[in-house]
């Protein structure tokens, strides 16, 4: 097994190598306007450190969000051209869940990422593997009651410190956390979805209303 994970779903542009048993390599880079270009440098950084090629991975994983639309597609689209071109299986994870994984807390808590808008994504989990609520989108203010006394980790908890008073780090998610989860789902004999993004809501940059579409005579 030789897994390529990565991420963009976050304003962190992050990379992994996993042979199966631990991690041999990783790269992560924090610049929200960055994932297009810094993506594929950090996945020939990663391959070199490791010392091996692409044609080596037997398998690809990326963070599905929730996540902004832009940044999200460039793992996304980055993951399907990978499988593609190599014949590998392409295993999407939920991004949430990797932040939760990295957390290694074993009570429950909250895993929340900054949405922007004054929002934040989120999902409450029982420990750093089970998730028990599906992700969603809303204002800090609106969940204090549901998230009250539980620690939180992620950006978007540490962001609004009067929802998440327990928040700390890690702040983003790691294509590592990703790639060691995925791991042990597989070794474990687990099945993984396919990559379907989880955008949770509409783009920000949208066709105007009364938009006019104007051809040539």
């Amino acid at each position: 097994m030789l897994l390529l994970a990565l991420d963009t779903a976050t304003p962190a542009v992050t990379v992994a190598l996993h042979d199966g048993t631990d991690v041999v390599a990783s790269s992560s880079q924090v610049d929200a306007r960055r994932h297009g270009e810094l993506l594929l440098p950090a996945v020939d950084r990663v391959l070199a450190e490791a010392g091996t090629r692409l044609d080596a991975v037997t398998g690809i994983v990326v963070g599905i969000g929730p996540g902004p639309y832009t940044g999200l597609r460039v793992g996304l689209m980055t993951a399907d051209t990978f499988g593609l071109a190599l014949g590998v299986p392409v295993h999407g994870l939920c991004t949430l869940d990797g932040l939760a994984y990295a957390s290694d807390l074993d009570v429950p808590f909250v895993v929340a990422t900054d949405a922007r808008r004054k929002e934040v994504y989120w999902a409450r989990y029982a420990d750093s593997r089970t998730r028990v609520t599906d992700p969603a989108v809303d204002r800090p203010a609106e969940i204090a009651d549901a998230v009250a006394g539980l620690p939180a980790v992620g950006a978007g908890a540490l962001l609004y410190p009067d929802t998440f008073p327990q928040a700390h780090e890690p702040e983003h998610v790691s294509a590592a956390a990703l790639a060691s989860l995925a791991a042990e789902k597989l070794a474990a004999g687990g099945e993984l979805p396919a990559p379907r993004p989880l955008y949770l809501r509409r783009p920000d940059a949208q066709v105007p209303k009364n938009y006019k579409v104007v051809t040539p005579k």
